[in-house]
């Protein structure tokens, strides 16, 4: 039976600033059968607050406590571990991370920087890594659909040149990462196995999900999927569903089971 229910944000619920067709109503229909939501999303342009905003702007209010972001763990991390962030992300997330410049030592923070990555940046964080710098990894997706409705680089490119150039792997902190699934569910009471991701990226959202121990996770032909991509990673898909209002139904089919 399906307890908990974990989704994706863009290409899922939205893309960019416009909701997908039928998911303010899917979300709805979840909450109306009393099946808890969060919402993890790898996305790490924006802060919290405009994410939220957005989503509240679709018609989707999302509680606080509903939304885990990878720079939402990052701080967690770096508090933990008494680290300050050498920071590799987009100027929108930089004020995300004030308030730690007081660590024992550093660690590089890489997250989807857009425009600020370049030869100069990548080497100051090639840099810190030499000089013994932890190495932390907000995402390692490999593309994101951009507002052009094509493909772009996403952070997992850069974050393998460091990786490469430094001989140093990341921890990586959202998605595909067991800890960040698992986090979710945390506060629930709903093992690992009575849950389910929905996601459009094969790789970081579905087959990240199936190892973390999740129960199910549906891919969406939404956002940046492409045909094909059901078979490109292991574990496969429970099921391939048309959009969030189709996996809606198969979730609500077996939640009542």
């Amino acid at each position: 039976m399906i307890r908990a229910v974990l989704l994706d944000l863009l290409g899922v619920v939205c893309d960019g600033d416009t909701p997908i067709a039928g998911a303010a109503k899917a979300i709805k229909r979840l909450r109306d059968a009393a099946l808890p939501l969060r919402f993890v999303s790898n996305t790490t342009r924006s802060p919290r607050s405009k994410i939220v905003a957005q989503l509240a702007a679709m018609g989707i209010k999302v509680a606080d406590e509903e939304l885990l972001t990878p720079a939402q763990a990052a701080i967690e991390w770096l508090r933990r571990h008494g680290r300050q962030p050498h920071l590799l992300v987009h100027p929108d997330l930089e004020a995300e991370f004030s308030g730690l410049e007081g660590g024992s030592s550093k660690a590089v923070v890489v997250g989807d920087a857009g425009e600020a990555f370049g030869y100069a940046s990548l080497n100051r964080a090639f840099r810190e890594l030499s000089a013994g710098a932890d190495f932390v990894a907000l995402a390692t997706n490999r593309t994101f659909k951009d507002a052009d409705g094509q493909l772009s680089l996403d952070t997992g490119a850069f974050v393998a040149a460091l990786e490469f150039a430094s001989g140093r792997s990341p921890v990586v902190l959202g998605k595909p990462s067991a800890d960040f699934f698992l986090s979710a569910l945390a506060d629930l009471n709903c093992p690992a196995t009575d849950a389910v991701m929905v996601g459009d990226d094969a790789e970081s959202d579905v087959a990240g999900a199936l190892s973390a121990g999740l129960g199910a996770a549906l891919l969406v032909r939404t956002g940046k999927y492409r045909p094909g991509d059901e078979t490109r990673f292991d574990p496969a898909p429970t099921a391939l569903v048309d959009d969030l209002a189709a996996a809606t139904d198969w979730i609500l089919n077996r939640a009542a089971a």
